[in-house]
Formats: structure tokens, sequence, C-alpha cells
């Protein structure tokens, strides 16, 4: 459907920066920050950094004191048995006086609003926000901001911008995560510890052989070809604040204050520029970005496509700003090509990713002495036995991790006093009327005085604007300066100076309180978290297959399962397969992509047109479907089931979605499956479709792997699609293989290597009443389909977990596993412990 264009009301966005600790937050506040966002110690997504709940009033009072705002992460999600300690944190949150809490869980988003409406809900970008639709969706459940996904072009902000009035906040610097915030499991695959919950492991910073059709393919200097470089969007600042959009983030809430000091002084300068409240360029350039902390600085995805550039893949981690070159390798020295001057105590480290393995330790050791030699060279002493020169080739490059000097100017700036606001005064004193003084700040504060006594007429001097202005400058430790006064008088009144010292200290006190002061919250009654349904029926156990080629698809028709999920490569070679299906008698189902960006709407209408149930995998989607297209006579809403993507792990989650018309839901892959049993106990489990068989989705990624690796292109129009010609996997340290596959939106999804089965939990899932299952495959072959398939078949005859276990390993090339759906022998003790 279309909508009409909305007009944004921000004018001034905020720029907001990032703070693990207190030596962060004064760092932001002193460089300029309108905003800054932190989390507490649990329920963040940033788990080893925070407050604690007891620090937070002490935290927002500082902030507000300067005029800062403070956000507080709420970003992950939430389990069925943190749900009474979430709503009591979220109102400690409020008590507290912050101005937003970053929320993640769509359940918790719409909990918050319910408890404490007063406190304002922002979108975090773990929401997976791409289009107006997924913005308008968290504006269903009470949130007023979105924090967009990391993926989207300048062009799809805008025209996000223009389709909805919801408020868009956009990262603009810092860590890129290769897969789309909320959609990754590959810590939760690999180690347990769930990025949706603060505890990535950040696999995709590991080096990774690329296999093509079965063989390794060399990859030169490029082999961490999961690991994308930092954003750096200050060349876009102009035209995101022209779009509307309402904050600008920094990302990097484990950095330190050097960190947070240089990045929010340049994008503050940068959008004081871009509103014409600067005119010279920053003191802190991009060199010195890229020196405090940095994979290589870039636009990314703020500027377009273009996957030769996303991942370089040299390395993995912070490498500073690039100096130069080796030219020569000498007994005790060395000489560089120097791109940028290299100083005695800079910190240095010699790039060979061309030839050393990625398991071996870099060289690098911080200079000692420099000569200056022509040509732009340079030769370089190192302290005694601190280099093996050994290990240094000539074509090495040259990265200056550490400098004294830009660190000296990070330490200046997080040292600074916080700029101060800037107030004006109007003052009305007139012979026998009260002394009136208004003030307003820049920040549209006020405060008001008026003297108990009128004034008398002046004996000697009366009042001028020199006296007013030498009484009322006298601002001192005060956050607050003189930016001039107004003074209306009759040129004949005496106004005491102690008088106008009472009325500028009045007047400051005011706007101080008015600061620091909480306003009084409205808190409803918490809701139960702790409702149990009705036990069920036992249901005959329904089996639901999903394909993604043709050879699956056929085999899948002759086992007759309740329903057969198409998820294809190409949307527009569905329809066949649909009706093939259905002539069959087989309930037809179609996969929706994960993403989808506002040029890929069209998707919507397609996939309505093909006349079957629609497994929903995106909240944008959802809610499109449900509000735009529920009474449009060309198309009949099909049933709609959702997808893990959704991120449902709580019974007010999966509440929050049934009651936007979806009949049928998949859990999260962050459960394991005893959560998953408990969290059955509160609804009827027919709603509840479990994945039994496949291979977890670990990374969904805008970075095309194809595109990178196979091609020379940039993108889907000149790449030559090799998606359709090759099969790629990604092998690891290990030497498991993780398959690769692309979807229609030319987005690759990496799946675990190893298939993840529930052999062993389906006897007590079926016991709580549970009955859907769902089969996945990747690269399985027909026959494949048809052996996993009917052993899982054999399994609700005669419940041998050990025999399907068995069975299954038999028909997996690399082996079988619980994966995500483990259960730690001390869970229950977690449990109470309440992690």
């Amino acid at each position: 459907m279309n909508n009409p264009p909305k007009t944004h009301t921000v004018t001034v966005p905020e720029l907001m920066s990032p703070a693990g600790g207190w030596p962060q937050l004064e760092a932001a506040v002193n460089a300029g920050a309108d905003a800054v966002y932190f989390g507490l110690q649990h329920f963040s997504a940033r788990a080893k950094v925070g407050f604690t709940l007891e620090q937070l009033p002490e935290v927002v009072k500082y902030l507000h004191h300067h005029a800062v705002k403070g956000f507080v992460t709420f970003n992950t999600l939430v389990f069925e048995h943190e749900l009474k300690l979430a709503q009591q944190t979220i109102v400690g949150v409020a008590e507290a006086g912050a101005d937003a809490i970053i929320v993640q869980d769509v359940g918790v988003a719409k909990l918050a609003k319910k408890i404490v409406p007063e406190l304002e809900v922002h979108g975090s970008t773990q929401m997976s926000i791409t289009s107006a639709e997924g913005a308008e969706l968290a504006a269903s459940l009470g949130c007023n901001r979105v924090v967009l996904g990391r993926e989207l072009s300048l062009a799809d902000i805008r025209k996000i911008a223009q389709s909805t009035n919801v408020e868009l906040e956009v990262f603009v610097h810092g860590a890129l995560c290769v897969s789309y915030s909320g959609q990754c499991f590959s810590s939760e695959a690999w180690g347990g510890r769930s990025a949706n919950r603060g505890q990535c492991a950040q696999a995709c910073r590991l080096s990774y052989d690329l296999i093509v059709d079965g063989k390794r393919k060399e990859l030169a200097d490029s082999r961490y070809l999961l690991s994308p470089g930092d954003l750096y969007a200050i060349e876009q600042i102009p035209e995101l604040v022209d779009i509307g959009v309402a904050c600008f983030k920094i990302e990097g809430r484990y950095k330190g204050s050097e960190y947070v000091a240089l990045t929010t002084k340049a994008y503050r300068d940068a959008i004081d520029q871009a509103l014409g409240k600067r005119e010279s360029n920053s003191e802190v350039s991009k060199n010195d970005l890229e020196q405090i902390y940095s994979r290589g600085l870039a636009p990314s995805f703020i500027s377009g496509i273009n996957h030769q550039k996303v991942v370089i893949g040299r390395a993995p981690r912070h490498r500073g700003l690039k100096v130069g070159d080796v030219t020569k390798v000498q007994k005790n020295s060395l000489v560089v090509r120097s791109e940028h001057p290299v100083s005695p105590g800079d910190g240095l480290v010699f790039d060979s990713a061309d030839w050393r393995s990625p398991d071996e330790s870099e060289e690098g050791g911080n200079v000692f002495e420099v000569r200056d030699l022509p040509d732009n060279l340079q030769e370089l002493a190192f302290g005694y036995d601190e280099i093996d020169f050994d290990r240094i080739r000539v074509g090495d490059l040259v990265f200056r991790t550490g400098d004294p000097a830009v660190t000296k100017k990070a330490k200046s700036i997080a040292r600074q006093k916080p700029q101060k606001t800037a107030l004006i005064f109007l003052v009305k004193a007139v012979a026998g009327e009260k002394l009136i003084v208004q003030t307003n700040s820049d920040n549209d504060e006020s405060a008001h005085f008026e003297s108990a006594e009128p004034l008398s007429a002046a004996a000697t001097r009366s009042i001028d604007e020199e006296i007013v202005q030498q009484q009322l400058s006298r601002l001192g430790n005060t956050p607050f300066h003189l930016k001039r006064v107004e003074l209306e008088t009759d040129g004949a009144t005496f106004c005491p100076v102690s008088l106008l010292n009472e009325a500028r200290r009045a007047v400051v006190e005011m706007l101080l309180q008015n600061r620091e002061s909480i306003p009084n919250i409205q808190v409803r009654k918490f809701e139960d978290a702790n409702k149990q349904a009705d036990s069920p029926p036992v249901r005959q156990p329904q089996l639901h297959l999903l394909v993604r080629n043709a050879e699956q698809l056929q085999a899948a028709i002759k086992l007759k399962p309740a329903s057969i999920t198409l998820d294809y490569l190409e949307l527009y070679g569905l329809r066949p397969a649909i009706e093939a299906v259905q002539s069959a008698g087989i309930v037809a189902r179609v996969a929706s992509p994960r993403i989808l960006k506002p040029s890929e709407q069209k998707v919507v209408r397609f996939l309505l047109s093909l006349n079957c149930q629609i497994l929903v995998r995106s909240g944008g989607l959802l809610h499109d479907l449900v509000t735009n297209f529920r009474d449009d006579p060309k198309f009949e809403l099909p049933e709609l089931h959702g997808d893990f993507s959704l991120n449902a792990a709580n019974s007010k989650t999966f509440e929050t979605y049934f009651e936007m018309g979806l009949t049928r839901m998949a859990p999260t892959y962050d459960l394991n499956a005893q959560q998953i049993t408990e969290l059955a106990q509160g609804f009827d489990r027919h709603y509840i479709e479990i994945v039994a068989f496949h291979h977890l989705p670990v990374f969904h990624t805008e970075h095309c792997v194809f595109c990178r690796f196979l091609s020379d292109g940039t993108d889907n129009t000149n790449c030559g699609h090799p998606c359709e010609k090759h099969e790629i996997a990604l092998r690891d340290a290990h030497g498991r293989q993780h398959p690769v596959m692309a979807d229609v939106g030319c987005r690759n999804t990496v799946f675990n290597a190893q298939a993840q089965v529930s052999a062993s939990q389906m006897q007590n899932w079926m016991k709580t009443g549970i009955f859907h299952f769902r089969l996945e495959f990747v690269h399985q072959g027909g026959d494949d389909v048809e052996k996993i398939t009917n052993a899982f078949a054999s399994y609700f005859e005669n419940k041998d977990s050990n025999k399907l276990k068995s069975q299954l390993k038999t028909f997996t090339d690399q082996g079988i596993s619980e994966g995500s759906l483990y259960v730690p022998k001390d869970f229950k003790q977690l449990v109470q412990l309440g992690d």
C-alpha cells in the first residue's frame, strides 16, 4: 500500500555517544555529546560493561546537570524466568530519571509502556529495522524512536524518513557486525553464548578457508572474510541532517575514554558545521580517528553497496593508521617508505597477511629512534630484542597502532570542561514595580524571578545594562554562561546589586532543579509473569518440511508431510513449486526474506499473490501484511506463521505477535530445550512450532561472499550471480565446513556445519503438548531429505531417541549436535540466580 509522505518535526539532531563506565561518560559530556547511552549489568547487549541500578540515579543526575540525556540499553532478549526482574528493572530505570530505554524484545517494549507509560522507549538496532514498516511496527509497541540497521544506504534512510513519523536514529561511526543485528546465532551455536544476550564471541573476526564446489580457493591476504572494516560517516552528516535523522550514534561501549572523546568531538564539529553553527573543520582528523581505534574506516553500506570494500579481510582487529611499507630489512633496523611520518615512541605492527599464516602472531613494537632519509624514507630502530627482524619482509605493510600525540589530544578533549549552556536574561526594572528577571536557554529552558518589594527611584546612579551584565554574568562553576542581557528600564530606577545577585542565584537554582528533578512516574500493576495454561491433549505430531531447491522439493512431495515450506533463492520461481505442492494435497507455505529494505516492498504483494501460507521472518513484513493488506479486496490474507528470526523468547513476546495476527510461531534459537518446554506452559501449545532438524543459520549478512570472492562486481547488478552457479562453504580452524547460501535479496546466510537435532528433547516437548515439528534442509540431496524425514516419522512411532540420533549421524556428513538446544547441567541453578 502507498503511504502518504510524512514530515519529521525533529530539526536539530542529537549526537549520542557510548559509555561503558564513568571515564567514558565524562569524556562524552566534555566532548559535546547531546546524549549518552549505556547499559546496566543485566539486559544489556554489552554484558561486560555498564552501571548498576543503584548507580543509575547518580549517573542520570550528572548527565542532566550538564543538559545531556541518558539512554539505558535494555537491548537483549528476556527469558521467561526473567520477566519479573525485567519489570522491576524498567521501573527502577524510570524512577532514576533516565530519558529512555533502548529495547530489542518486542514483548518487553510493549510491557514497558504498560507498566510505566511516561518512560520513553526506543527500538534497538537489534530489532533488525530496515524499512518504514519495521519502524511502524515498533511504534505500535510504544516506541517513538528506532535505531535503523547499519546496512542501509542514504537513499534507503531517506525513503524511510519520508514514510514514517517515527524518529530515526542512525549509527555513524564504529564497529560493524557482519551479521544483521539481532540475526546472529554464531556465538550461540559454537559457544553457548548468545549475541542477543550481550555475549557475542566475535566468531566473525576469525579466519576461514573458502571452499568452492568442494575445493579450497586461495584468498591471498583476505582470509578474515567475514570481518568488516569500521564505519566512518562524517562526510554523510550533511545529507543525514537534511533527511531529518533525529540522532547520530557512535558505537563503542567497550572502547576507552580517549576513543569516546575523539569520536564525539569529531562528530560534534561535523554536525555543528552542517547546521551552520561552525565554519571551520574539526581539530580531530580522520587520521586521528583511524589511529585511536579502527579496522580501517569507510562509509560502508551508508554510501551504497560495494562488496569489494565492505570486507577487506587482512586483519580482524585494531590496525590504527597505515603509515607505509617496508623497503629494506637490516640487522638492527629497517627502512620504511612513509605515507605518514613515524616518530619515536610510536607503536608499530608489521602486517604480512599476504604470506604469514593467520595463526602466527604479528611482529611489532615501539620505535626507539628515527632517521629521516630522502624520498620519504625513514630508518627505524627499536628497543633491544623488541623486534625479530627475521620475521619482517620487504613489502610488509606498516601500521601505527599507537601514537602518543593522538593519545595526548584525546586525553585533552576528554578532560576539558563541559560546554556550558547559553542564557539570555530578560530584565525589567522600573521604579515602583517589582524587579522581574526572566531567563531562557538555548535548550528551551526557562526560569522566572520576581522581587518581594518594588524598586525605588534612583537617587544617584540608576540601573543600566553594564551593571546588570556584570552581575548576571557571574555564573562561576554552574553549567551556564551569559549569552546576552536585554534590559527594560525607565532610566531612573535604583536596583541594589545584591538583588541582582539574588535573582541570578534564584533562576540558576530553578534551572538546575528542573534539570535534575525526577518527575513522579505512574507505575501500573505488574503483568503476571508466570501464567500457566491448561494442560492440552496430546496430539499426533505433525512434520513440516522446509526445502531450498527442486530436488529437495520432489523428495518432500513424495513424503506427504503436513506442510512444505519453500525457501528459494529466486522468489519468482516459486509459483510452479507452490502449485505442485498444493496439487499433491499438501499445505504449501512460502518463507519470506528476513530483511526487506524500502526498495524491496514489492515482495509483499508477490508473496500474497501465491495464495499460500506465509512463514514471516521480518517484523516489518508482518506489520505491512496485517495493517495494509488485511482489508485489501485484491488479496485474501493467508494464515501467517512467525519464524525464529522474530526473536520470540518469552510468553509476552509470543502473545504480542499473536495479537498482531500470527497463528503459529517458532521460538528464537536463543532458547535451550528446557526453556522452550517452560515457555510452552504459558499458552496453548499448538501455537509453537519447533525446528527439530536444521543447520543453525549462524550469520545473516548483507555482505555477499559470492560477489566478493567469485566475481569482480560490486553488487547484484554486475556480479554475474555466482550464487546460482556454485556451492560454497567456510571452513573453520577445526575443519568444519559451514555452508553459505544467498537469498532473493542477495543476502548471505552462513549455516552451521553440524546439523542441530533435538532427538533427546522430543519426548518432553510432545508431553507438554507441542506437536508441530519442522525439518529444514540446506545442501542435502533428495535421498537425504527422504532418509531424515523417515527417521523422524519412525521416531514418532517408537519414541527411540538413541536410534534417531544414530540414524541422523549416518545421514549427515559433518555430524549432529544439540547446538543451541543444549541444556547445561547447572541450568536450574543459573535460573535461580537470575541469569
